[in-house]
């Protein structure tokens, strides 16, 4: 996935994560490949930036994410900050706190994000992955939670999330092992979506993400509302808000574009509104 960014992004948290676009798609690449991709305190906040600069492009209308060098996805929290930054119960809630804004800003994106996975995709990686809509992977990666090898606990949203994915007993083998399962296994469970063979990943994943950003972004949004909406308690679930993004399909220029593009056989030009 070397060549998954072209020249012209934008750096940020000291190069460490890196941002750029390519026609509709952002595109996002973990670049800390001598650490597999671990991200830091620093990271998480840069991962926050690049999703709201996204989130203010209409251009952007779909994103794909993935990490440099080959050999991972994503090895989870950087462990050499562990002493400094996450050393008791007090200094967690602290770690916690500054790096929220990536993991809420990742949870409450709007537009399709697809995680091309290769290599380490463990602990808090995973958890990175968990939260994007789609995820694909190719056979060289690796998946799993070491959290009860280190002595420390995956959280509880984070939980839920992971149970919502593969079930409550896969959830506990995880988690009670600690073990590492492959890209077939992951697909199995129900962690991925699809396995690519090797080569394939970064022409499979964007592919995929321009088709999704070829799409009628009101449709996407609104469906991307509704799968959201539904994997949430019913107590915090609005609604509401799914009805008005369903309606406002009906109501938009691209409805219209989109029949008009059926009866002449030819592609809609979506614009989004």
């Amino acid at each position: 996935m070397d060549g998954f960014l072209p020249y012209g992004g934008a750096v940020y948290a000291d190069g460490r994560m890196l941002a750029a676009s390519e026609g509709a798609v952002g595109l996002i690449r973990i670049n800390q490949p001598e650490k597999h991709n671990a991200m830091s305190v620093a990271m998480w906040q840069g991962l926050a930036e690049i999703l709201d600069a996204f989130e203010q492009d209409p251009a952007i209308r779909a994103v794909l994410l993935a990490g440099a060098g080959g050999r991972a996805f994503c090895s989870g929290a950087d462990i050499s900050q562990f002493d400094a930054e996450r050393s008791d119960a007090n200094a967690q809630q602290d770690y916690e706190r500054r790096t929220r804004a990536g993991r809420l800003r990742l949870g409450g994106f709007t537009k399709p994000v697809i995680a091309a996975i290769s290599g380490y995709c463990l602990g808090g990686g995973l958890a990175l992955a968990m939260h994007t809509d789609l995820r694909l992977a190719d056979a060289t990666a690796t998946f799993g939670i070491p959290a009860a090898r280190l002595g420390i606990a995956y959280a509880f949203p984070l939980v839920q999330k992971l149970i919502g994915l593969v079930g409550p007993g896969q959830a506990r083998r995880l988690l009670y092992g600690g073990e590492r399962i492959d890209a077939a296994e992951a697909l199995r469970i129900g962690l991925v979506e699809q396995v690519v063979a090797d080569g394939a990943l970064d022409a499979t994943a964007r592919d995929l993400a321009r088709r999704i950003a070829g799409n009628a972004p009101l449709s996407v949004r609104a469906a991307k509302l509704a799968v959201d909406a539904a994997e949430q308690d019913a107590a915090r679930r609005d609604e509401a808000a799914v009805e008005r993004a369903i309606a406002a399909c009906f109501d938009s220029e691209d409805y219209r574009e989109g029949r008009a593009a059926f009866a002449a056989k030819r592609l809609p030009r979506f614009a989004g509104r």
